[in-house]
Formats: C-alpha cells, structure tokens, sequence
C-alpha cells in the first residue's frame, strides 16, 4: 500500500487560531481516489520545524504532501526552506508570472507591488504546479524515491490543485488500493453500549474489513471499511455485513447512509413534501444554521422564530403570559407553547422548540445550569424531553440541537402518512 502522509504549515494551527481543515479534506479525497493517509502533522512556521518534519515523515511515507507558508509575507518561509532541503535556488517560472499578473491588472485591478511578484519565485528544481485560484503556485519535487507536493493553505487554492493535478499525478504514478466504507448513524445508546451489543458481530469480523466507532453529541456512527490491494469479492461481502450490522442495531438506527443528522431528517421531510420550522430560545438559531447548511432544505424549511426574550415568545409565538409567570421559559408547558405557536405563525407541518440554561451562569436551586427542555410535534400533538448537560456553553448548545432534530426525526416517524 502507497504511504502519504500530510504536513500543514503554520503557527495559526498550533495556537488554535485557524482549525486545519487542509488535511481532513485531502484524506477525503485521497481516500476516494484509492490511497489511505498514513500520517498527519502540523507544525510551526520555522526553518528547523519544516526541515525536520520532511526528513521524518520522508523516511516512512512515499508521497509527502505539503500546505501553507507560500504567502507573500515575511513569515511565509515555504518556499526557501523547500530550496535548502532540495540544494536548489529560487527562479522567476514565467508561466505563474502571467497569472499574478492577470489577477492583479485583469481581475482586481490594482497595481502590483515587489512582494506581489515574488509569488512567481519557485525552486528551480520543482515541478510548477499552476494556481488557477490564486497567486501562489504548488511544487511538486522528487527526492530519493519519494514526491514532495507543497501546495498553498488557502483551501479554496489548495482544493483545485488536488483536484485538477495532484491526485490525477498521483493515480497515474503510485498503485492504488481498493477502499470502501460503509457508515450508519444511531441515536439513544452510548458507544460502551453498542460495542457490548455487537461484540461477536465484531469479533468475527474478516482480516480486511473493520469497525470503527465514531462518537458524538449523544451518536455514535458506526463505519464498516474494506482495505485491500483488490477489490475481489470484498465489495458484496462489505455489503452482507453492512445489511447483518444494520439489522442488529435497528432499535437505535437513524440513517444507513454518512449523513448527518440534519440531512437524514431533511430527506424525510423531502419523502413525505412536507415542512418544518423552528421556535428556538437557548439554541439561539442554531439548529436553524444546521438545517439551512444542507443545500436545498428551502424546499422543507419555511423559517425560524429566535425567541431569546421572553417578549419575543409572546408575541411572534403566541405563548400566554400566564405559562411563563407561572412555569417560566426553560418549562415543557413554554417549548409546548412555542412548538404549536411556530407551526400556527410560520404555516408548517411540524416544528420543534428549545429553551434552556447553557451557563456558565443563569441556573438556579430548581433549574440548574444545563437544565433545558425541547419539544417537537404538528398541529395535533406535541412531544417533549427534559434534558440536562454537564459541559460548557458551546457544547451544551450543540448537544441540544442533536437532541431536538432527533426528537422530530422520531415523532414524524412514528406518525403515518
């Protein structure tokens, strides 16, 4: 099997101010295109760091692939560490010159300064991969049996490289393996649990297939891969398994497909040309956010009341005065309210509501913080769920939000046609 692994570039990774997500879209698509990433490293924008981090990850791995430090700006120091570690030196490629021109004369219109034209600047001994989306151009360099790829980390920039050359270079160069993946997700049982519930499934697993437990925010995916250097008959067998390990986890089954939860339910509401909208209090339209980031959902989405004052929910989700005097907001008789006064306002099917205390202050004796109550239904009936988190502010948000797109996930099912 063709070794790869990945090195991102940059102090912002390290301190935690950009998130890598370079490095999990390339194993992605590499994945797809047959090649399984052995490592993964991020490190600093340093000399010794990078020298360092290519000697390691070149002594194991055959293809090495490189983002981030090809800007424009002093820290940016990529490429010249690239011309130390391949004895080479910096040379104008005209090709990448005439792009960085396009794009500054063309297309923004603005005048080029020294620093901009130091983006033409490759090492001579490089292969010139060209930026279609940006100034910088991608390196590709061979070196004692191995191929360096350095790309830029701006992601849009980065994505076209792989798509267009990168990973066709690569298929055509290196043997490809046959991987294939099988994900469900499950709701309502922890991860400990489930592994004891399909233990002997497990145990009698085949050499080139296996079970990985993916949890998170109260799921757990559960994802069958096939691993081998031919397909054989390893697809129809994955298959056998999937439809075996479906069966014995169908209690708690949300969808045999690596969706997430938002998309699962989009689909249902998409089968059934039906409607949904959302009353949210302590979520503050977040699960709003997750349902309109799936493209399409206008077509079952009508809206979303952020209801956060009590105000608010008097007034746009017609909940009477005397429930919130007499229960407060974080109460099943309020996100009841706010369920039946967003499907009567926003004239949809079914609606779902949240209200709650997600800290780090605001809790009381009675209502601690954590404390929130959900609620899903239509026009007829109305289901409910006490909950309470123990975490902080951002993760007790994104637990109620999974929460509550699974309690409406589960009242449209049990209700027919």
């Amino acid at each position: 099997m063709t070794k790869i692994s990945i090195i991102t570039i940059g102090d912002e990774l390290l301190i935690g101010q950009v998130i890598d997500t370079n490095s999990a879209w390339m194993a992605q698509e590499l994945n797809k295109a047959g090649f399984w990433v052995t490592r993964r490293v991020a490190i600093g924008d340093g000399r010794s760091d990078i020298l360092k981090a290519l000697d390691e990850e070149s002594s194991f791995a055959e293809i090495i692939l490189i983002t981030g430090g090809l800007g424009p700006t002093a820290d940016d120091i990529t490429k010249p560490v690239l011309c130390e570690y391949f004895n080479t030196t910096l040379v104008i490629n005209e090709e990448a010159l005439e792009n960085v021109k396009n794009i500054f004369i063309k297309i923004l219109q603005r005048p080029m300064i020294e620093r901009n034209l130091k983006q033409a600047e490759v090492p001579a001994s490089c292969t010139v991969i060209q930026n279609k989306r940006g100034t910088a151009p991608g390196m590709l360099f061979e070196k004692n049996g191995r191929i360096f790829v350095s790309m830029p980390g701006v992601p849009h920039e980065m994505k076209g490289m792989m798509t267009d050359s990168v990973i066709p270079f690569l298929k055509k160069s290196f043997a490809t393996s046959f991987i294939s993946h099988r994900t469900l997700l499950t709701a309502g049982i922890g991860e400990s649990s489930l592994a004891d519930h399909i233990q002997d499934f497990e145990e009698a697993l085949p050499q080139q297939i296996r079970l990985a437990y993916l949890p998170n925010y109260g799921m757990v995916r559960l994802r069958l891969t096939a691993n081998a250097n031919q397909a054989g008959g390893l697809e129809t067998e994955l298959d056998l398994l999937f439809d075996d390990l479906k069966s014995r986890v169908s209690q708690w089954l949300v969808t045999d497909e690596d969706i997430t939860l938002q998309e699962a339910l989009g689909k249902l509401l998409t089968a059934r040309k039906q409607t949904m909208s959302t009353a949210e209090s302590c979520t503050g339209g977040y699960v709003a956010h997750l349902i309109t980031s799936i493209p399409g959902s206008s077509a079952y989405f009508t809206g979303s009341v952020i209801a956060y004052d009590n105000e608010i929910k008097k007034k746009m989700l017609n909940v009477e005065p005397g429930i919130l005097s007499a229960h407060g907001a974080v109460s099943e008789e309020t996100v009841r309210a706010m369920v039946s006064g967003a499907i009567q306002n926003l004239k949809t099917d079914y609606a779902l509501a949240t209200s709650g205390i997600m800290g780090p202050g605001g809790g009381s004796e009675d209502k601690p913080v954590g404390t929130v109550w959900i609620a899903a239904g239509n026009a007829h009936e109305v289901i409910t769920q006490k909950l309470w988190f123990r975490f902080d502010r951002q993760r007790n948000t994104e637990l109620t939000a999974a929460n509550v797109l699974n309690l409406l996930r589960r009242f449209i099912l049990s209700r027919s046609l």
